[in-house]
């Protein structure tokens, strides 16, 4: 017989009520679940089904019931299946939308550099991760787990993890609920060393694992990806003839082919995260070394779920202050509108 969705949803309900407490669990117990909405005497019925189908036992006469290996091997398939699937539909939604988002980034560099005769330059979006969505332990092999890790901005972090000895499923499911339990939501911050300390403890023998995830939490929480910037109309330097002696020149198309000086320019525009105007440096107030003869103008524009880039012209110091800042005011307001509509 297969199960229906609402002895599937008991089930689980039981379950998680008995790896938390350790007691067996009455039907009074389960109709509190607020997302259950059943009375007692429903779940009494569905209870004694779930007992006759050998998915829960009843310890001892009047009490409650508690999971069956069969209801263990059904909850841990169930949970398995439905994180796998939910981590796949993110990284296809994240894949499809780094492709149309580079895309868009590069028309607009190009756009921007035909419209205003300058150097231009447009950084991807780093995504704001400063909390844990969740955490999936799952087996590689008898000596290896796998540690997804899913933070904010829907950022996902895989890690293998060595062990000393294979983990069976009701242990794996056990540390997946005490680590997610405790964790999801937290910021870095909030993850100190009173909570690590009783969350080693709580996992007895398995300390150490508890150790490795919470470790690989704080990189993926921390970790900066790599910065992709886009530029277009470097050409355009050679318009100018203060720009175009040899030396001078040849320095600025390396810093733009480089873009190593340029992902300097991006980070320290997106430090402060209430940063969200024109910035405009000139000659020497620049923070590329190669760029003191130029004027740059940054824009910082923000995406949904805190994504946040830099966009920025660069042109001679005579360069159009009125039509740059006007150009750039009008893209950061424009610059989610089109995003959506490709995405």
């Amino acid at each position: 017989m297969q199960l229906d969705e609402r002895k599937i949803r008991i089930l689980q309900a039981i379950i998680r009520n008995y790896l938390e407490t350790g007691e067996p669990v009455g039907s009074r117990t389960i109709s509190k679940y607020a997302d259950l909405n059943l009375s007692s005497a429903t779940i009494r019925n569905e209870m004694a089904d779930l007992e006759e189908l050998g998915y829960i036992l009843q310890p001892h006469t009047s009490a409650g019931r508690i999971p069956s290996d069969k209801g263990y091997r059904l909850y841990v398939d169930t949970m398995i299946e439905e994180k796998s699937r939910e981590v796949e539909e993110l990284k296809e939604m994240l894949l499809e939308k780094e492709d149309k988002m580079d895309h868009l980034l590069k028309q607009v560099a190009k756009v921007l550099a035909t419209n205003t005769n300058y150097a231009t330059m447009i950084s991807s979006p780093s995504y704001k991760r400063n909390k844990l969505k969740f955490i999936q332990l799952s087996r590689v092999d008898c000596n290896h787990l796998l540690a997804v890790i899913v933070v904010e901005g829907n950022v996902i972090k895989n890690n293998i993890l060595p062990v000393a000895e294979d983990l069976d499923d009701e242990t794996l499911l056990k540390l997946n609920i005490l680590l997610n339990t405790h964790l999801n939501g937290l910021s870095i911050e909030e993850i100190n060393l009173g909570m690590i300390s009783a969350l080693k403890q709580q996992a007895g023998n398995y300390s150490s694992i508890v150790g490795e995830v919470i470790e690989a939490v704080g990189e993926a929480i921390k970790a900066d990806e790599d910065l992709e910037i886009y530029t277009s109309g470097t050409n355009n330097i050679f318009k100018y003839p203060e720009l175009a002696d040899n030396q001078k020149a040849s320095e600025l198309i390396n810093a733009f082919e480089e873009k190593r000086m340029l992902a300097q320019l991006v980070q320290e525009n997106l430090a402060d995260e209430n940063n969200t105007g024109i910035q405009v440096y000139i000659g020497n107030e620049t923070p590329v070394q190669f760029m003191k003869d130029c004027s740059i103008v940054t824009a910082t524009y923000e995406l949904e779920e805190g994504m946040r880039g830099t966009i920025g012209i660069i042109g001679p110091k005579r360069m159009d202050y009125d039509k740059v800042i006007g150009t750039l005011r009008t893209l950061q307001t424009q610059l989610e509108d089109l995003y959506k509509k490709r995405t």
